[in-house]
């Protein structure tokens, strides 16, 4: 496999810069995509694969929340560790469902509302490339009010 190749990086213009990326899908579906990470928080990370990560994890948070959604992406640390969440008023995905999005076996793929198709291995490679980095990723959802999908990454 591919190893890391770790470097400071502020986690403020990394998010922004997907963002942008997504301007036109959250106007089409008239999702506010808010960005509240703060500008002093850095992680030690690889660019490509952290980006990787989170333009998994927002496109997936964009596939799954209706028309005038919010999508919310923070971070908060934690002594030497940054847990970021990117959370959604989406779908949501009820507690049985969760385990199974981690794993290769059991990977499906859901329409999203606007009957997008997804490939179902996003999550898999974002535990990948997450776990890659020492870090871990998880899902915190309620069926019909959104999901939350937090990592964590080494702070410098």
């Amino acid at each position: 496999g591919i190893s890391p190749n770790f470097a400071p990086n502020h986690l403020l213009s990394m998010t922004n810069e997907i963002c942008l990326l997504y301007n036109d899908s959250v106007k089409s579906k008239n999702i506010k995509l808010e960005n509240t990470i703060t500008s002093e928080l850095t992680v030690n990370c690889d660019i490509n694969m952290t980006k990787t990560v989170i333009r998994n994890l927002i496109s997936n948070a964009i596939k799954f929340t209706g028309k005038q959604g919010t999508i919310l992406i923070s971070a908060l640390q934690k002594e030497n560790i940054i847990e970021v969440h990117v959370s959604d008023t989406g779908v949501g995905i009820s507690a049985q469902a969760i385990p199974n999005l981690f794993r290769i076996d059991k990977s499906l793929s859901t329409d999203g509302t606007e009957h997008e198709k997804g490939t179902g291995l996003g999550l898999l490679l974002c535990k990948e490339l997450i776990e890659k980095h020492g870090g871990r990723i998880w899902i915190e959802s309620e069926l019909g009010k959104g999901s939350t999908v937090k990592f964590t990454l080494k702070s410098i």
